[in-house]
């Protein structure tokens, strides 16, 4: 095996935890997949005969890069409940980052219940935190896949609104519950029929 392809094999092997963090960081997927990039090109000018942890090395790169484009965004889309939903859904989480993750969490979808019907809930949280194509979004709710785009185009616009309902705390804890365990399984089942039922009620 060349250098260059351990090079490769360790950027590979590394990449899905540097997706996780830079989306944790920015929120956004494009984003995540620029900034990731960047750290590929930074892998391959790096002087890696002096890298004993490979990961370890890739992580911190992306982390500050992320970090570095992430904080004036982070001051403009900040909102009253606290990040993206997508910086919130990261398989590869420290797990001593559980407790804040899950407060952050439940502030967030507690917004959510607070300013989005049933349905707009759904879509908004499939489409992103989870990243679901249009598509899927309307097979798993029943809908047309035009409709799902332009409820994901109004529930964005509203979670900017003010709250308009009442929040059910034991509905808020069945969907903070779900959440977390797709967020950090990638099991979306349960999440899925959470939303799905909360709808048809």
């Amino acid at each position: 095996m060349t250098a260059l392809s351990a090079a490769d094999t360790s950027f590979v092997q590394a990449r899905p935890r540097l997706i996780g963090i830079a989306r944790r960081v920015l929120g956004s997927a494009t984003d995540a997949d620029d900034i990731v990039q960047e750290a590929w090109i930074r892998w391959q000018a790096s002087d890696r005969g002096g890298v004993r942890d490979p990961t370890a090395f890739l992580a911190t790169t992306t982390t500050r890069l992320a970090l570095n484009l992430g904080q004036s965004a982070r001051v403009r889309h900040e909102t009253v409940f606290g990040p993206p939903l997508a910086e919130l859904v990261d398989p590869v989480a420290d797990p001593a980052s559980d407790a804040e993750d899950r407060d952050l969490i439940g502030r967030a979808l507690w917004a959510l219940l607070e300013r989005l019907t049933p349905t707009e809930r759904a879509v908004y949280v499939l489409r992103e935190a989870f990243d679901y194509p249009h598509r899927l979004v309307a097979a798993v709710l029943g809908l047309s896949e035009a409709n799902a785009r332009q409820l994901v185009a109004r529930a964005r616009r509203h979670v900017a609104d003010e709250p308009r309902w009442t929040v059910d705390p034991a509905e808020h804890a069945a969907l903070v519950q779900a959440f977390t365990v797709a967020a950090r399984t990638g099991d979306l089942a349960r999440l899925e029929t959470v939303l799905v039922g909360r709808r048809a009620a």
